[in-house]
């Protein structure tokens, strides 16, 4: 990937297990493993009003997601905690980022990386920022493809390159694990009908078994997703924002699901894509506006509380008869997936939407800060639901301070929203500047 360009294809350069040693060797080059404990709790990532935290770890540039195969004497891939986060507590770190050349990507699944995820920010940024691409959009500029189209040819083998690279992972656990996310356009985020029509046909041209067709879970895409996964598509609902949207993409997949048709439902699986960062980004301005002791000292734990509390609706909503009919069916859970996983305040610790959301059966998607950080200082150990009363507490305490969690659910969608369109116009706007500069060239 271009923001971790460092990488060799040789081995996993030493991040030292102790932090403070900077020694290195070429021949036996280590993981990026630190498992010393941090507390993970909802309630103590920030101290009082002052905004200060605990120790935060600055990640130095010379920090790379690499493992060798051998470690010099022929032994097997070294283990970090990426590893650990699904062998020891079930849960898959995915990579938020996708770019070419997509063979980036190895060594990352070798240090434990089961999944990525992309969206249209994130090709806006690859394609515009890389001359990788230059090659194919040449080709089919000079073919007669408009820029629309060309975008999608660029994004397609992208993810389809991907897939082949996960493909080992999702047979190994029987299509449970080993998926590429790709977006349907971001323009039609209003628009039911096209949306089912845009996930059909994006599916059918990737053609890949692990494949993930995000949908955006705005109002107008609940039925969407329905329709989707009675067609047998395998969703990943994206932009998630509050619990009572969440509940409604759930129902969404078990109504997909019974409507389907299907005597075999195992291979139609999803993913809920749950947000966190960006909660505590809004409310934090709300809170700071109050301004009382009580609002400061909420800072930093509302994203988390309202995520725990995401859990506990999901494993209420996967069990009783319903559920279990569609069990039998070969039915899966549809995963809750932690995404917008970086901080986004530099005062909070970088591991504030990883190490608190550990938990079986879910995924957490992380961009090269959060991927960094927790592979360099990262603990493991169940904590999603290590104290779900402290959780309900604070996003009580929220409402009682006057934050409305419905507005705060529509504010972020909105914006979510809103965002990826612009970087889906900008990008097709670079990409139509570099086309009639291909032109002039050709003329």
């Amino acid at each position: 990937m271009s923001s971790i360009s460092k990488l060799s294809a040789s081995g996993f350069a030493n991040s030292a297990t102790n932090s403070r040693s900077t020694t290195r060797s070429s021949q036996q080059p280590m993981c990026c493993v630190d498992l010393r404990k941090r507390t993970a709790g909802f309630g103590n990532p920030i101290s009082s009003s002052k905004l200060t935290v605990g120790t935060n770890h600055p990640i130095k540039a010379s920090l790379v997601v690499r493992c060798s195969k051998n470690d010099g004497n022929g032994s097997a891939v070294k283990k970090t905690t990426l590893h650990d986060l699904y062998e020891k507590e079930g849960q898959s770190p995915w990579y938020d980022n996708l770019c070419r050349p997509v063979t980036d990507l190895i060594p990352l699944i070798e240090s434990g990386v089961r999944g990525v995820t992309s969206n249209p920010a994130i090709f806006q940024k690859a394609i515009s920022t890389s001359s990788a691409y230059n090659d194919q959009f040449r080709e089919l500029v000079q073919s007669g493809k408009d820029i629309e189209s060309a975008y999608w040819e660029l994004v397609v083998k992208d993810i389809q390159d991907a897939c082949k690279l996960f493909e080992a992972i999702y047979d190994e656990t029987d299509g449970a694990d080993g998926y590429v996310s790709v977006e349907v356009s971001p323009r039609l985020a209003d628009d039911t009908e096209n949306t089912i029509e845009a996930a059909k046909w994006l599916h059918k041209w990737v053609n890949r078994s692990n494949v993930y067709i995000k949908i955006p879970a705005t109002a107008p895409c609940i039925p969407s997703i329905k329709e989707v996964i009675a067609l047998g598509i395998s969703v990943n609902v994206t932009l998630i924002f509050s619990l009572a949207r969440y509940e409604a993409v759930i129902d969404a997949y078990l109504d997909g699901l019974e409507a389907s048709g299907l005597d075999d439902l195992s291979r139609v699986t999803s993913v809920a894509s749950f947000f966190v960062s960006r909660v505590d980004s809004l409310v934090d301005k709300m809170l700071e506006k109050i301004g009382t002791p009580a609002a400061l000292d909420l800072r930093g734990k509302a994203a988390n509380a309202q995520a725990g509390l995401a859990y506990q609706l999901y494993q209420k909503k996967f069990s009783g008869p319903r559920w279990e009919a569609l069990v039998k069916k070969g039915a899966k859970k549809q995963r809750l997936l932690w995404a917008s996983t970086s901080v986004k305040n530099p005062a909070y610790p970088d591991t504030l939407y990883v190490a608190p959301l550990i938990g079986p059966d879910t995924v957490s998607t992380m961009p090269d800060q959060a991927l960094l950080a927790f592979l360099d200082h990262g603990s493991v150990a169940r904590t999603i639901d290590s104290n779900v009363s402290e959780a309900e507490g604070i996003y009580s305490a929220l409402e009682k301070l006057g934050i409305d969690w419905g507005y705060v659910g529509s504010q972020l969608e909105l914006e979510g929203v809103d965002s990826f369109k612009k970087s889906f116009d900008s990008l097709l706007d670079s990409l139509q500047e570099k086309a009639n500069s291909l032109k002039l060239v050709n003329l």
